[in-house]
């Protein structure tokens, strides 16, 4: 029997723990999307307890302490503090097969040197150590990106932001991680949304011009592109909940912007074509500035309506999507790939059941770039043992692993880079397996340089940012 999380955690075979320990374990991070704030790195926040850092905006463990039948005021409520974090730590032992038993005791151990489990008999100990250590040096927010070997990470941003954060950290010599911002258009295209006119308005303050076409639209969105781009971004990302596409013209897609702004209520058909001519033009600015272009399917959104009213978007009432993404998707990427104008394009389902689908739909695009097309990473409720190992032989079998730009956080916290632990454990131990199975060459070289390419260099070199 192995003990609870050794040194060779989910590491099942000798091949599996040689790569992972001498080729994976000190490689350094490329964290390309996640939702870190950049004003808290700026300004190199310090914690005032564990609560903040730990359950703050993390909807992870927001619906693993609902699921325990606790009230909300102890996760989003009045409650304080410490009985917020009490509460947490009498949902850890329910928590035993869900991956935030695992993040958990990473998190506690690689930053705390804690190697107790988290439980209502240890919580106030617990407690009072994380809290006497993050009044120390060592757990401000840049502190924690560099502990966990950071070199460069793209947070996600709306095109309407200043991005004055982002600037003053590329003027601040004394933070060598790059803190890049991500071009996040999806309120430029959410055209049925009850915002879109007031968020049209403050795109017109940030392009300083009125916008009264979809022309004038295009323009505000390329000099956005143009700022972000002076900014070091070169990367989009876009929430497509569902995909849709719907042949049009610009014009067509003029009267609908006109008809949106005046009130009127419109089709479904208009939506589509709309958004379906939105972004065909950020798709080519994309391929056009080099950038990548990552889009994110597959999500219901909001689903409890009355927690909704209560608590707002991204709470935890998301669920997984079971549309067909694939059709429109397909007709998207040919759209751009007839003029030559499809970007480097990552797809990412929050279905795993559309990994086999996107993983042959990616290879009728490559081409040119290696690994042009990407499978994007197990996400949010895939970003599990389970989830991993699906993306990654999907991909595998459908692809080439070994250009695979690798795991990414997608989180709002400072303690989530352990994920990136957990996958190139993951990682290791597939590969491991195929040796021992004589189904991969007993060659640690060549394997080791592979596990290497995934944990970090693909990235670097895939979207050409300079680290």
């Amino acid at each position: 029997m192995k003990d609870f999380m050794n040194d060779d955690f989910l590491l099942e075979n000798p091949t599996a723990i040689s790569l992972y320990h001498q080729y994976a374990k000190d490689m350094p991070i490329f964290d390309y999307h996640c939702h870190l704030s950049p004003k808290e790195i700026a300004e190199n926040k310090q914690y005032r307890n564990i609560t903040e850092l730990w359950l703050g905006g993390d909807h992870y463990k927001w619906r693993a302490i609902r699921s325990n039948g606790i009230d909300e005021a102890y996760i989003t409520g009045s409650a304080s503090d410490k009985e917020k974090f009490l509460k947490w730590a009498e949902t850890m032992p329910y928590c035993i097969g869900n991956p935030l038993y695992h993040w958990t005791h990473l998190e506690l151990r690689r930053y705390f040197g804690i190697n107790e489990l988290l439980s209502p008999e240890t919580a106030e100990s617990i407690w009072d150590r994380c809290n006497q250590l993050l009044k120390t040096p060592e757990f401000t927010a840049r502190s924690l990106i560099k502990r966990s070997h950071v070199k460069a990470l793209c947070t996600t941003d709306d095109p309407v932001d200043t991005l004055e954060y982002h600037l003053m950290l590329a003027e601040d010599k004394s933070f060598d991680v790059k803190v890049l911002p991500t071009f996040r258009p999806d309120k430029a295209m959410n055209i049925e949304k009850s915002d879109f006119a007031s968020w049209l308005k403050k795109l017109e303050q940030a392009a300083g011009f009125a916008i009264k076409c979809f022309e004038d639209l295009k323009k505000a969105l390329k000099a956005r592109i143009a700022f972000f781009h002076q900014a070091g971004c070169r990367i989009s990302d876009h929430g497509l909940e569902p995909v849709v596409y719907l042949e049009g013209t610009e014009d067509q897609a003029q009267a609908i912007l006109v008809k949106a702004l005046s009130g009127q209520t419109l089709s479904q058909d208009e939506i589509a074509l709309y958004k379906t001519q939105v972004l065909l033009f950020l798709g080519r600015e994309y391929a056009r500035m080099g950038w990548t272009m990552q889009l994110h399917m597959g999500t219901i959104r909001n689903s409890n309506t009355r927690m909704l009213k209560t608590l707002g978007p991204d709470t935890g009432f998301d669920t997984m999507g079971d549309w067909n993404l694939t059709l429109p998707l397909s007709r998207l990427l040919d759209a751009l790939d007839q003029t030559q104008s499809l970007p480097k394009t990552i797809l990412y389902s929050l279905n795993p059941r559309d990994n086999e689908a996107f993983g042959t739909l990616i290879g009728c695009f490559q081409g040119g770039i290696p690994g042009k097309m990407q499978l994007g990473s197990a996400w949010w409720f895939n970003d599990q043992k389970d989830g991993m190992e699906r993306q990654l032989i999907a991909l595998a079998n459908l692809g080439l692993l070994s250009r695979f730009v690798g795991m990414l956080t997608d989180s709002r916290s400072f303690l989530s880079y352990i994920r990136h632990e957990y996958f190139r454990r993951i990682l290791c131990n597939i590969l491991g397996k195929w040796v021992e199975n004589g189904e991969a060459p007993n060659d640690m070289n060549l394997l080791g340089n592979m596990v290497r390419n995934i944990c970090f260099n693909n990235a670097r070199d895939y979207f050409g940012i300079e680290i």
